[in-house]
């Protein structure tokens, strides 16, 4: 069977023009902004939220990794979802109960039961990012996909450094519940935007019937485990630990067969021959090589703030929020424009230069950086944002046909929520080790006797002589160690750093491998 054959006897993705465009981009715009928003709040919240609901450490592990593995589950089959009954069948009903979910979660305080819940609401999260991406190409003309495209790409580097700010807000002023019920407020705001800005459409029902639903349970299911064992690794020791042997060898077992499955189905869902593309093999490895380099903002900055500088949410979000969100307003129109007028690979590799040089930046860490220090770097990783991840989702849309998207779709969201996690699981682990190994060799230089350690012992245990000579020493024993605690931790995040501009360096070498895209609706027009 050919490529070309798979491709298009698939079922075919487009839809009537919606009757009200604008209203439209509007549930582009919540449904996009609200999965990565939300996903980011829980995120950064998670610890106020283990506070306020007793919760262990494990059960707020397993919490956000159910969350967000039932979010895996789903995610690959709402394209062929959305072809088979509708837009507003898929968004509109799910949104009423994303917001009755979200509603309820803050009000129960049943460990079962909020998992339980948790599960359905990442379920009904899960739709939201690719059906609003199918609005695009279903329903609007194609004038507006690009500036559609835009607000759907720029919704990670919003999420990622607004959310900062948000949380500390909630939280401090007007209560974490809010983190929920925000959605119960929004999300029917988007059922009825869909209902407004889609037109009516039947069940297909031939292509219901012939519905490959071993093949979308397969790799659903495959994913989350695989998810859930990566997400859980960097906590229960990888390999160590059964539950993590388990889900990552169950999860890839399952995703082989999902892969057998649709070699010998009459009618495969996402066939994997889809892929067999130059262009596309290479934009799927810079989506992932995206996720580790952009870590630099997402994870890096954050988390130095927070474990070494010392600073809630709430005071750095600012930083965040000012000189990462805000320039945004003026990169996005700036990506837009030259993408419509030069070649979107040179768009590109700018963006991912950017993030190579933010990378770079972070390289020159030290204990003592505060939020100022960090302005340059945000400021680039706010342009990275702007100019990477839209290009290359124009790339991977002008090398594939946006008419018969339903099994591309899969892999695109495999890819999308795949990516980030093995990222994240990636760099944790990474900060780990690294960790651990400069805490061993500095702490090989404080040995007891030393003149040196002596010296300082000494001039500690005179700060805190108020306290009495026993527990000055102690004190001053403490804040040795945690001094030593503290650089391993800088020595970590900068070889994180180092990390990060590697990836971008990898994603840049890939990004010159690709080849100019077909004429289609994305060709610059010049001029």
């Amino acid at each position: 069977m050919s490529t070309a054959h798979i491709v298009e006897s698939g079922p075919v993705s487009t839809g009537g023009i919606g009757p009200r465009p604008l209203f439209a981009v509007g549930a582009v715009l919540l449904g996009s902004f609200l999965s990565n928003f939300d996903s980011r709040l829980f995120a950064i919240a998670l610890p106020d939220l283990r506070g306020a609901q007793s919760l262990s450490f494990d059960q707020g592990a397993w919490l956000s990794t159910a969350a967000t593995a039932s979010q895996i589950f789903i995610a690959p089959a709402v394209a062929w979802m959305a072809t088979a009954f509708g837009l507003r069948r898929v968004l509109g009903l799910p949104s009423l109960a994303y917001a009755v979910v979200s509603l309820l979660i803050p009000l129960v305080h049943s460990y079962e039961l909020m998992m339980a819940l948790s599960v359905v609401h990442g379920l009904l999260l899960g739709i939201f990012v690719p059906a609003t991406l199918l609005i695009i190409f279903r329903n609007l003309p194609l004038r507006w996909w690009l500036p559609a495209i835009s607000i759907y790409a720029i919704r990670v580097g919003f999420s990622l450094n607004f959310g900062i700010s948000v949380v500390g807000f909630y939280v401090d002023q007007i209560g974490w519940q809010w983190l929920y019920w925000q959605d119960a407020l929004i999300a029917p705001l988007l059922g009825l935007f869909v209902y407004l800005g889609t037109p009516a459409e039947p069940v297909n029902a031939p292509l219901v019937k012939q519905a490959d639903w071993g093949g979308m349970l397969l790799l659903g299911s495959g994913m989350a485990l695989i998810f859930a064992g990566l997400d859980q690794g960097n906590r229960l020791d990888w390999l160590g630990s059964g539950t993590v042997v388990a889900c990552l060898g169950c999860g890839a077992a399952l995703v082989a067969g999902f892969f057998v499955n649709e070699r010998v189905v009459a009618q495969p869902w996402a066939h994997a021959n889809v892929l067999f593309s130059r262009n596309i093999g290479f934009a799927l490895l810079i989506i992932l090589l995206f996720s580790l380099t952009s870590l630099s903002n997402s994870l890096l900055a954050p988390d130095f703030l927070a474990s070494v500088a010392g600073l809630r949410p709430e005071q750095s979000g600012q930083l965040f929020l000012v000189y990462a969100v805000l320039p945004m307003l003026l990169w996005v129109p700036l990506s837009v424009w030259l993408i419509r007028r030069i070649d979107v690979r040179l768009v590109l590799i700018a963006g991912l230069a950017a993030f190579c040089a933010a990378g770079l930046l972070g390289t020159r860490l030290t204990h003592a950086w505060a939020l100022g220090d960090f302005v340059p770097m945000v400021l680039l990783q706010s342009f990275g944002q702007a100019f990477t991840l839209l290009p290359i989702v124009i790339i991977t849309l002008s090398n594939s046909d946006p008419q018969r998207a339903t099994a591309f779709a899969a892999y695109i969201q495999v890819a999308r929520l795949g990516g980030a996690e093995l990222s994240v699981s990636l760099m944790t682990t990474w900060l780990r080790v690294r960790e651990q190994s400069y805490s061993n060799l500095l702490g090989l230089h404080v040995a007891k006797g030393d003149p040196l350690v002596s010296g300082v012992l000494s001039d500690l245990t005179r700060h805190f002589d108020g306290a009495g000579s026993g527990e000055a020493q102690s004190r001053a024993i403490t804040t040795l160690a945690q001094i030593v605690q503290r650089e391993a931790n800088t020595l970590s995040f900068i070889d994180g750093f180092w990390l990060a501009a590697w990836f971008g360096v990898a994603a840049l070498l890939c990004a010159a491998c690709i080849r100019a895209a077909p004429p289609g609706p994305f060709t610059p027009k010049g001029g």
